[in-house]
């Protein structure tokens, strides 16, 4: 399957030190899911860029300081989350710089952002299993009946918005981050993509490579598209599709074909 994930990155370093300001793609494949990283910027000051992403997004990954804990901009884009009804899962990087305990940082979360926030960095035992039914009734009452909560149910909340797994760890030193991607591949369900259905796209993005192309980044919703198809964009004449591109960081793939729950960029469209 095919999952689209965006990561927001709180940060107030400079461009020069290394924040986000337009947002990138990535393609990893892990444990056989085909994922789809777009790397947005996290500052206010850039919410456009990020807000326009937000439409395509099937998970978001929100990374918090663990030395600078919730912030202001942090809750902004909490509630821009909320409002797209978007799963979140939550990774407190920079564990190795803050003098803040989990349980700490965790009461805050829950605090500030919501009481589903729950620590899945710790042991998955009883009381754990415990601590996340308590956050939600219908949880509770399947705890209680069944004793536990299996990783279906788990699933079903993260996607119902009701669970935010949190993840602790260090990114900088490859720590949690093994965590953070397991847990991922457990708890995401596979989205509904229909790939033999009516063809689908949103446009999220227009950029120019370094030979000074137009890009159109489009998501598919459904459906499929081929090289060489014509399209109707809006404009007074309909555009032929010349190259379709898989972009991972700055490289690109040239494919012949992308189907529904692909992110793809267009060259030369002009509508």
């Amino acid at each position: 399957g095919k999952v689209t994930i965006v990561v927001y990155y709180m940060s107030y370093k400079t461009r020069e030190r290394g924040i986000t300001i337009f947002s990138k793609q990535a393609r990893v494949t892990f444990q056989g899911r085909k994922m789809t990283l777009l790397d947005t910027p996290g500052h206010v000051d850039f919410s456009a860029e990020m807000e326009r992403t937000l439409l395509c997004l099937d998970y978001g990954i929100l990374v918090i300081s663990g030395a600078d804990g919730v912030q202001g901009h942090t809750k902004t884009l909490w509630r821009l989350l909320a409002g797209y009804q978007i799963p979140v899962f939550l990774f407190i990087n920079k564990m190795d710089l803050s003098d803040r305990q989990q349980e700490e940082l965790m009461a805050e979360l829950q605090r500030e952002l919501s009481d589903g926030c729950q620590n899945f960095s710790a042991a998955h035992d009883a009381q754990w299993m415990e601590n996340i039914a308590m956050c939600e009734e219908e949880l509770l009452n399947h705890f209680l009946a069944e004793g536990a909560l299996d990783e279906e149910t788990l699933a079903a909340h993260v996607q119902g918005r009701k669970i935010f797994p949190c993840f602790f760890g260090t990114a900088l030193r490859d720590e949690g981050v093994r965590e953070l991607l397991d847990g991922m591949e457990q708890y995401l369900p596979e989205p509904p993509w229909d790939a033999d259905g009516a063809f689908g796209a949103r446009v999220f993005k227009i950029s120019r490579d370094d030979a000074g192309n137009r890009l159109s980044w489009v998501r598919l919703t459904g459906g499929r598209l081929q090289v060489k198809e014509v399209l109707d964009t809006g404009g007074e004449e309909p555009e032929k599709v010349n190259q379709i591109r898989l972009y991972s960081g700055t490289k690109y793939e040239a494919v012949d074909q992308v189907c529904a729950g692909d992110v793809c960029a267009l060259p030369g469209l002009t509508a």
